[in-house]
């Protein structure tokens, strides 16, 4: 009679566990945002070099980045693995979360004569998609503005060499550049508070 009230009262907890674990609500944006702080920082200040805020990202830019990461069409080391646990609902939602965070301002050393080169070169080349001095994007365009300068030039060289597909309107725009004019103009985007 003991193991069989045990086994009930035991059955009844399970019931209600799972009861409760069933009708839980789901995660919220920052929730699910809060995993990727580990690389990309609070809120989405990243604190590393080789990684960028997504702090006051647009939301489209989010949600491509993480769909192309999804579906392996944007090559990546991590990321494809980690946007493949999350449904369209919740890229949807931290993307949301992202760009509406603060831009995270970064403290870097960079070389003031490619700032100012770098500057006429946005102007002339890029503001109509990196809108602001890069401090946004138009659609999925990427905010560059204070971004690692270590990140920006990896992202430039995986473009360069094709392992990362460049849009077409910043092709045309790249490609006449030389490297040196990518260098400031990626001095400035870093630059940009």
């Amino acid at each position: 009679m003991r193991m069989k009230k045990a086994w009930m009262g035991a059955a009844t907890l399970a019931g209600a566990l799972f009861a409760g674990a069933a009708s839980a609500a789901p995660p919220t944006a920052e929730m699910l945002s809060n995993a990727c702080a580990g690389c990309h920082g609070t809120k989405g200040g990243s604190a590393g070099l080789t990684m960028p805020s997504l702090a006051g990202q647009s939301k489209e830019a989010i949600i491509d980045a993480m769909k192309k990461f999804k579906s392996g069409e944007r090559a990546a080391t991590v990321m494809g693995r980690l946007a493949k646990g999350y449904t369209d609902a919740e890229i949807v939602a931290m993307g949301e979360y992202f760009s509406k965070q603060k831009l995270h301002a970064t403290n870097q050393m960079l070389d003031k004569a490619k700032v100012a080169k770098g500057a006429s070169l946005q102007e002339a080349n890029c503001s109509r998609c990196h809108l602001e001095d890069g401090k946004e994007g138009k659609d999925e365009t990427p905010a560059m503005a204070s971004q690692w300068l270590p990140y920006l030039q990896m992202q430039m060289e995986m473009y360069l060499s094709g392992k990362r597909k460049m849009p077409e309107k910043m092709e045309e725009k790249v490609k006449p550049m030389s490297k040196e004019d990518l260098d400031a103009l990626l001095h400035f985007y870093a630059s940009v508070k």
